[in-house]
């Protein structure tokens, strides 16, 4: 059989893309929130004691772990869309195995297969 392998994905693509669009807009309104807490600490020596300054600057720590974060899961996000564009959607990029369902309504943005995921070998 010489001919294009089509694979049928079971996986539905608008289910698909309103998922992986509304997470997307989710983590964008939630880099918005927080961008004060990201920014610069201020450190007016008369008004904020020394203690107050640490929690200032934990506070920003922690913002800013936390769009590394998102960032890093918009680019999952975007890697989904991409698969989804080409066909790909709902495949293992591992194995080729199709990923389960239930996984995918889980993690819209899962690459992997479970048993890929955990290390297995098949």
């Amino acid at each position: 059989m010489g001919g294009l392998c089509t694979r049928q994905m079971t996986a539905d693509p608008k289910a698909a893309r309103a998922r992986l669009t509304a997470r997307r807009d989710e983590l964008n309104d939630l880099s918005s929130i927080s961008a004060d807490d990201r920014g610069a600490v201020k450190l007016d020596q008369q008004s904020v004691g020394r203690l107050s300054r640490v929690d200032a600057l934990q506070r920003q720590a922690m913002a800013q772990a936390q769009e590394r974060a998102r960032t890093a899961e918009l680019a999952r996000l975007d890697q989904a869309m991409r698969r989804l564009e080409d066909g790909e959607y709902g495949w293992c990029v591992t194995c080729g195995e199709e990923i389960a369902a239930a996984r995918l309504e889980v993690d819209p943005a899962a690459a992997v297969c479970v048993e890929c995921a955990g290390g297995g070998n098949k």
